[in-house]
């Protein structure tokens, strides 16, 4: 059983995903990577307390990033679900 702490992991707070939340009630999460979109529309349905209309899942693969050495390091992976609620409801982010 996993916890709704543990596959939400925070808000991806942008310009498109702000104006996304305000005009169609589709919030962006970074979700853990092993999640699925059943999993994902329970938590938000318990974290917050409103009705899920439907979840959108993607992977993001980490990039390689130099940091003033020879050898690259990478950036981690990570997954975004696109949340989208109810007709009438919002989630206060801020």
């Amino acid at each position: 059983m996993n916890l709704s702490t543990q596959i939400i992991r925070k808000v991806r707070l942008t310009e498109k995903s702000a104006v996304q939340g305000d005009s169609l009630s589709k919030y962006v999460f970074e979700v853990a990577p092993h999640a699925n979109k059943i999993e994902i529309r329970k938590a938000i349905e318990e974290l917050f307390g409103k009705k899920v209309v439907s979840v959108n899942t993607s992977n993001h693969a980490g990039k390689a990033r130099r940091q003033r050495t020879a050898a690259a390091g990478r950036t981690a992976a990570w997954k975004k679900a696109v949340v989208t609620l109810a007709a009438g409801e919002k989630i206060e982010l801020a």
